[in-house]
């Protein structure tokens, strides 16, 4: 089977961007498009996540405008970031998928979702927060940058406990698997729209949650115990709002809960996108 460590990368043409992804598991079975994190890339995301998933599902992983491999200019804010992935989809050919969105991701998910410019059947919403929610990013990103980690995921995506950095080492390494073809960081040009476009998304007012209870999709709300980034009340206030969600918070478990908990990620979302 083709793994997120071996998938051949591709390209497809849409409005303002040449898009890079890559297809991993069945190209007969239904699709399940990932979206990236704050700076991510492909070669970012974990292998453990991706292959267990993409073992009864084609899985879609790729980089939105401007980012790595991709080309045109990398937005600045989160509709437009939703508008080059539902051109993706279209492109491809998809008549309904499902998504799952990491962080930035799912931001880009619950715009995908509210405006249904493209068939969604279920939505998986990781380690993320709704319009208007709490978040940390330059204030925990900085103090990474200053305490100079080997690895600037180990302090942001996982727990201090011993526990925690156990399973970050392990997830950088699954991560540094791939040693062709990787996509190479484009730093600022990709950090600072990115950035802007978080702190607006979370900015933004919305009363009553209004955005939240559109969204009437079955929906997973994974989050860590422990995401300083993103604190764990933004998946609360997303599942007492939506109108058909799950939440499950795994302990112990920061930002990156869906890297530190592989196996347990993948047989959740499995159960939940096959129920």
């Amino acid at each position: 089977m083709t793994t997120l460590e071996t998938a051949v990368t591709e390209y497809v043409d849409v409005p303002g961007a040449r898009l890079a992804y890559r297809r991993i598991g069945p190209v007969t079975a239904r699709p399940l498009v990932l979206l990236q994190h704050f700076t991510g890339t492909m070669d970012a995301w974990d292998p453990a996540v991706v292959n267990g998933l993409a073992k009864d599902r084609q899985v879609i992983v790729f980089n939105n405008a401007g980012v790595g491999s991709s080309g045109g200019t990398t937005p600045d804010n989160i509709e437009d970031m939703a508008s080059y992935t539902e051109r993706l989809v279209e492109a491809l050919g998809f008549p309904e998928v499902d998504l799952l969105g990491f962080s930035l991701g799912g931001f880009i998910a619950q715009i995908m979702a509210e405006r249904k410019k493209v068939a969604i059947g279920k939505m998986v919403v990781a380690g993320s927060a709704p319009m208007g929610g709490e978040e940390h990013l330059l204030e925990v990103v900085g103090s990474a940058f200053a305490n100079q980690a080997a690895d600037i995921r180990l302090p942001l995506f996982f727990t201090p406990s011993g526990t925690g950095q156990a399973a970050a080492e392990a997830f950088v390494e699954r991560a540094s698997a791939r040693t062709q073809d990787r996509d190479p960081d484009k730093g600022d040009v990709v950090s600072d729209p990115q950035a802007k476009a978080i702190i607006e998304w979370c900015a933004r007012v919305d009363p009553d949650h209004g955005s939240l209870k559109k969204l009437k999709l079955p929906t997973l709300i994974v989050h860590g115990s422990d995401d300083t980034m993103f604190p764990s009340d933004n998946a609360y206030v997303m599942f007492k709002n939506m109108p058909d969600a799950t939440l499950i918070l795994y302990p112990d478990s920061g930002h990156g809960a869906l890297f530190q908990r592989p196996e347990t990620f993948v047989a959740h979302v499995r159960t939940f996108l096959d129920f």
